[in-house]
């Protein structure tokens, strides 16, 4: 299966063991090496804040292309869990979801066999936003605030 990177950085970190949830709570933890967490989308992050943080990266599953939980749960991951590694989507992920994916704060999509380029087309579609999101973009009135400042 493969995984577009949406920035260098986790292209470079190289594969990673996966560790489901459920194993996790059975007692399976990691003790070198890159592991990733898989999380089904019907878990509340919020209640696996200090799991989280020891795993490389965090897989969230979109079972079905119109089921939206994992964008907030990756929102949660980053924006009040403090997550800093890579969040992969992982199941029915379209090339015109990518940006909304990214915007949520995902660094990586697993897009299967297909072509990465409507995928990259989709993440170059907008360059500014109305709307503050995981993805740290300033939005558009902090755009303009700041050639106001500078004129």
């Amino acid at each position: 299966m493969a995984t577009l990177h949406l920035n260098k950085a986790g292209a470079e970190g190289g594969a990673e063991a996966e560790v489901t949830l459920a194993a996790w709570r059975e007692g399976a933890r990691p003790e070198a090496g890159r592991f990733a967490l898989v999380i089904p989308n019907t878990e509340d992050v919020r209640a696996l804040a200090g799991a989280v943080q020891p795993f490389a990266a965090v897989i969230l599953e979109f079972p079905d292309f119109k089921d939206g939980r994992a964008y907030s749960q990756a929102r949660l991951l980053r924006e009040r869990l403090g997550f800093a590694g890579e969040i992969r989507a992982r199941g029915a992920v379209l090339p015109d979801q990518a940006l909304f994916m990214a915007r949520a704060g995902f660094t990586a999509l697993e897009i299967g066999a297909g072509d990465p380029a409507p995928f990259e087309a989709a993440l170059g579609a907008y360059s500014v936003f109305y709307q503050p999101a995981a993805d740290a973009a300033p939005p558009a009135h902090g755009l303009r605030a700041r050639q106001r400042e500078a004129a």
